[in-house]
């Protein structure tokens, strides 16, 4: 089975569109196509991987304080690693802290600080299926109008974009661990051992 690419991507969405491929992003005997799809795929790509937490776009680190401190609030403050697309939890599951996200930075009452966010994960080869399929019907749906020039066919590639972001993402969603609700040693403790069986 192929690998996908940026490329592979773009091709199959203008084959849905009924248009011929490209073989590269400066494609020259295409390169009007090229050049759309070189334009468009990078701000596509990262649209759809901030749209919601996919399992292999997701990344952990742990953050040193920057050496100059906000001016009133947090006494510390963290610049997003470079590939941060969103930011999904600061802090651990059992110890979750008060923090801002502020102008590429997070501030935080805290000296070290676990990160859990959303990376620009620019290698396609390495996505889950469902996220290239959603990828592709993306890149047909910002193409459709300036392929075919018409507005039916945008309207009815947005129609199905919508329709299969609600497939990818509950498919993605199913691989997680269901979440429990708040501490359950504090519920265990107020409402004793039983207080999930009714």
């Amino acid at each position: 089975m192929a690998m996908a690419t940026g490329v592979s991507i773009c091709s199959n969405a203008l084959l849905m569109l009924g248009a011929q491929t490209i073989n590269d992003f400066q494609d020259q005997l295409n390169l009007d196509r090229a050049k759309l799809c070189a334009n468009l795929y990078p701000f596509q790509r990262d649209s759809i991987l901030r749209a919601h937490p996919w399992n292999c776009c997701i990344k952990r680190i742990v953050l040193a304080p920057l050496a100059e401190v906000p001016a009133f609030g947090y006494p510390h403050a963290f610049e997003l690693p470079a590939d941060c697309l969103r930011v999904l939890e600061v802090g651990t599951k059992d110890m979750q802290i008060d923090y801002l996200v502020e102008a590429r930075r997070i501030l935080a009452d805290t000296s070290v600080l676990e990160l859990r966010y959303v990376f620009q994960n620019e290698v396609e080869a390495t996505w889950d299926s469902h996220l290239v399929d959603l990828m592709t019907a993306a890149m047909a749906a910002v193409l459709a109008y300036p392929i075919t020039q018409s507005t039916s066919e945008r309207d009815s590639r947005e129609a199905k974009l919508a329709q299969l972001l609600r497939q990818a993402k509950a498919a993605d969603g199913q691989e997680d661990p269901p979440q429990t609700l708040g501490n359950e040693h504090l519920l265990q403790s107020r409402f004793g051992n039983g207080w999930g069986t009714r």
